[in-house]
Parts: C-alpha cells; structure tokens; sequence
C-alpha cells in the first residue's frame, strides 16, 4: 500500500513538473530534433555537392585531352568556382587552371587562380599547396617580399615543412644565406625522420655552410 502510495505521489509530482516545464522541454526536444536533421541534411547536401562536383571535374579532365580550346574549359571552370566553391574538385580544378597559366608564362593569371583557392578554401593541406605554389610563381617573378609574406599562411604543422623549405629557397634568391640556412634548418626539425624530403632539404642546406 505504502509503495503505490508513494507510486501516486510520484505520478502526481511528474504532471505537475510537466504542467509548468512540459512545453518548455518539449519545445527545447523539437529544436534539437531539428538541428540534428538540419545537420543531416547539411551533410547529405554537401555529399552530394561533392559528387557533383567530382562529375564536373572529370568531364574536364576529359575534355582538356581531347580539347585544344581553353574557353570550353573555362566553362567548366567557372561553373566549379562559382557553384562549388567549398569542395576539393574546385581546388583541384583550379590548381590545374593555375598550372597550365604558369606553364605559358601567364604568371598573373596563375596568381589570380592561386588567391582564388586561399581564400575559397579552408582546409590546412590545400592552404599549404596553394600557398606553395604562389609563392613560386612570385618567385618567379622576383617578387620576394610578396612571396615570403604569403609563406606565412597558418597551416597545420605536418605541412610547414614544405612553406618553411620554400621560404629558404626564396631567401637564397635574395642572398640571404643565414636567414636561409635558419629556415632549412627548422623545416628538417619539423620533417619526419623517414620523409623523403630530408635528402634534398639537407642537400640545400649543406650547400650553403
């Protein structure tokens, strides 16, 4: 008896908490419901942002072997850039765009591609390429000072080694041969022992003590 009584009293507790924070609760299951979904559907979406994506990417990639004409690649291109800016098809696209201006001498279109995928691109590695490689093509250009300034992009540690080695070479360029040597020295402390950098880096290096 004592035990359904107390059975009772807890029942009576539970409607009257609910009657006063029931629909705040509730309210409060409804919206986590909803950003769970919402989430889900995010990621579904980006899914299939990135297949398409892919598609697109490896039309062009066809096409830039049987096609002499750059318009019909810049079509694909831009449709890229401009609907599927976040996904890795688009740097990639891009990256290929700023490697064939590079390879004909177009070093401002090449910059122009590069700066599109720093800036439309967060993820580190795909920070670092970029990075990389503009900073070789203002190297090219004896840009010095432009090129050591965008070896500064943050990226995560594993890939500071390669801005840290290109930042040496750039520095030899400029006749700095300490300010070099210091930049060699902490891209070797930051590779692995097993990388297979090490060699040149340590080439480079020894070539200037």
């Amino acid at each position: 008896m004592a035990a359904h009584l107390e059975e009772q009293q807890e029942l009576e507790n539970f409607k009257h908490f609910w009657k006063g924070w029931g629909r705040w609760i509730f309210a409060l299951l409804v919206a986590c419901s909803l950003a769970y979904l919402g989430l889900v559907l995010y990621k579904n979406y980006q899914a299939g942002k990135n297949e398409e994506a892919a598609e697109i990417l490896s039309q062009m990639a066809s096409k830039a072997q049987t096609s002499k004409d750059p318009k019909i690649l810049h079509v694909d291109l831009l449709n890229l850039q401009q609907n599927y800016p976040k996904t890795i098809a688009a740097a990639q696209a891009t990256f290929m765009a700023a490697a064939a201006e590079f390879d004909k001498g177009n070093y401002d279109a090449a910059t122009k591609h590069l700066n599109w995928v720093l800036k439309n691109q967060k993820a580190s590695l795909v920070q670092a390429l970029a990075a990389q490689r503009l900073a070789t093509v203002q190297l090219q250009q004896q840009k010095f000072d432009e090129a050591l300034a965008t070896l500064n992009t943050p990226v995560d540690e594993a890939f500071q080694p390669v801005l840290l080695e290109l930042k040496g070479d750039v520095l030899v360029a400029q006749g700095k041969g300490k300010e070099a040597v210091a930049a060699y020295e902490d891209a070797l402390n930051k590779l692995p022992k097993e990388a297979a950098a090490r060699e040149l880096l340590q080439f480079k290096l020894d070539q200037l003590k």
